[in-house]
């Protein structure tokens, strides 16, 4: 049975700033009252993380020894912001993050002491799991977030390996940003309670509104360089179909003078992290990205979605569309093609065409610059240090820094750019708690 005390849901609530749980996640609660495996259809940035993890947290028993939950997840991001979200519960259960890019080395130092909870990749997880370093038979329960996406990317043999490995699951629960996908018999769902908030999650017409442009140029680059102008310096994503693609477009609209990131699967974990820690902090207000960023993300008050190329199904192109007009806001979209490309039907039918200006400037810089803090977590760094630090080291207002984010072994702090040269030198040879820690601008 899960029953939250006035003070608990208080706590969970403040730590969130929300005034009360929505109804896709009161209904997730409620759902986890009863001893059946679960099934939740929601969109992304509809708040399922803490629809699940609020249950999961009354489920724990904090004398249990061993593992008792198990989260997979598609990507190393997804992990990362689960993570975050139940460290900012204060539950004071141990967590060990396992995925791949992270050393396995300090993973395996992690699970000597089992965690309450293990949250990872399909990958690195069955990687443990055959080294024997996590007794799977004390896990009672297992999450599988946006589980369509994982079978997507080809980790059904993982998971089948994971979940043969899990002999004592009391509690199954599947999310999924989108219906379109069967669950796999491997996974051993038994009357499982279907939870849809698909329809009641989507932007309205009167939050989207959709564009297509027609482009001269072969490769489209001219008309993305003059559509981009005509937007300004507004939170943008441009996706491409390929990993190539992206740091190509990148790197060619970096060539004309426009301030960008990108983003795929191909790059390090660090340069990832920098990648998204920059365009959330607004450090650079676009970022070009294959699907990887079209789900799993929380990036807030993003304005623009272009399809640089042309999403390869329904599907892709409405989880593209997904990382706007969330929330209370609204989004535009704009679809890029040649004369010679089909548009299906699924674009054109709400999209009108627009015509582009060719004389609008470059969109001026952002005020923002990202510096890197080589020290985190493990290294007892928090936000409230780095700000102290920055303040009185390097005599900085409140204003003048903004989005911290704190990893386990490095931190990012976005400093207002016109200051950035001062506080560099003014902290060169000061110290953080007493250690000396490497900053510098992120690269």
């Amino acid at each position: 049975m899960v029953q939250f005390s006035k003070e608990q849901l208080t706590q969970a609530l403040l730590a969130f700033n929300i005034k009360e749980l929505n109804e896709m996640q009161v209904a997730t609660i409620d759902a986890c009252e009863q001893p059946r495996d679960i099934i939740l259809h929601s969109a992304t940035g509809s708040g399922k993380t803490l629809a699940f993890l609020l249950p999961l947290w009354k489920i724990l028993q904090p004398e249990a020894e061993g593992v008792q939950a198990i989260i997979i997840v598609p990507s190393r991001e997804l992990a990362l912001q689960i993570d975050d979200v139940f460290r900012k519960l204060a539950t004071g259960y141990k967590v060990t993050l396992c995925y791949g890019g992270h050393k396995r080395e300090i993973e395996e130092t992690n699970l000597i002491q089992a965690p309450a909870i293990i949250i990872g990749t399909p990958g690195r997880i069955s990687d443990h799991l055959r080294r024997g370093n996590f007794n799977p038979n004390t896990i009672k329960t297992c999450i599988l977030d946006e589980f369509d996406k994982s079978l997507e990317l080809g980790f059904l043999d993982e998971m089948n390996f994971i979940i043969g490995t899990l002999k004592n699951l009391e509690k199954r629960i599947l999310t999924s940003a989108t219906n379109a996908v069967d669950v796999p018999d491997f996974i051993g769902l038994k009357e499982p309670l279907a939870l849809n908030f698909l329809t009641e999650e989507k932007p309205s017409a009167e939050k989207l509104a959709y564009f297509t442009v027609l482009t001269d140029d072969k490769d489209k680059l001219n008309s993305l360089f003059h559509l981009i102008c005509y937007l300004g310096n507004r939170s943008t994503i441009i996706f491409c179909n390929h990993r190539d693609a992206v740091e190509r477009t990148s790197q060619l609209l970096t060539d004309k003078g426009i301030l960008n990131v990108f983003y795929h699967g191909g790059m390090e974990q660090q340069e990832r992290d920098v990648a998204l820690c920059k365009f959330r902090n607004g450090t650079s207000s676009i970022l070009v990205t294959t699907d990887l960023a079209s789900r799993g993300l929380d990036i807030p008050n993003i304005r623009y979605i272009i399809h640089y190329h042309l999403p390869m199904s329904e599907e892709v192109f409405t989880h593209r569309n997904g990382r706007t007009a969330r929330i209370e806001t609204s989004g535009t979209i704009y679809t890029l093609h040649a004369a010679d490309e089909e548009l299906p039907k699924y674009i054109t039918a709400n999209s009108e065409e627009k015509i582009i200006p060719t004389d609008e400037p470059i969109p001026e810089k952002p005020d923002w610059s990202t510096l890197f803090v080589a020290a985190g977590k493990k290294d007892k760094i928090n936000k409230i240090d780095i700000v102290g630090f920055l303040a009185h080291q390097g005599n900085l207002k409140k204003e003048d820094i903004g989005l911290i984010e704190v990893k386990d072994y490095f931190s990012f702090v976005a400093v207002r750019k016109v200051k950035v040269g001062q506080v560099l030198q003014l902290i060169k040879d000061e110290k953080i708690k007493n250690k000396k820690v490497k900053i510098a601008l992120a690269k």
